[in-house]
């Protein structure tokens, strides 16, 4: 194992998955879990890339949306499955 590599234990059921997976769609589990982990922002990303919207929104319109504005744009985001492993902000 090179030195910048390290391992990851899951159960023999979720590497099997993996393995599945992998073969679907023409790739490694390495691959694989490292596009997820590459791929998927963690919560202070999604914070930030909220944040740079509200900011663009407000100099575009002239003022941020209000709360229930941003609730109706989250629901339909994940009524498209735009925000599926999105968390919710706090309001």
């Amino acid at each position: 194992m090179a030195a910048d590599e390290t391992s990851i234990k899951v159960s023999v059921a979720a590497r099997d998955r993996l393995a599945v997976l992998a073969a679907e769609h023409g790739t490694t589990i390495r691959s694989l879990v490292e596009d997820l982990a590459q791929g998927t922002p963690t919560q202070a990303e999604y914070a930030e890339r909220a944040e740079l919207a509200r900011a663009e929104l407000a100099s575009a319109l002239g003022t941020a949306p209000g709360p229930e504005a941003e609730a109706k744009a989250r629901a339909l985001l994940e009524r498209l499955g735009g925000t599926r492993h999105a968390p919710r902000a706090a309001a």
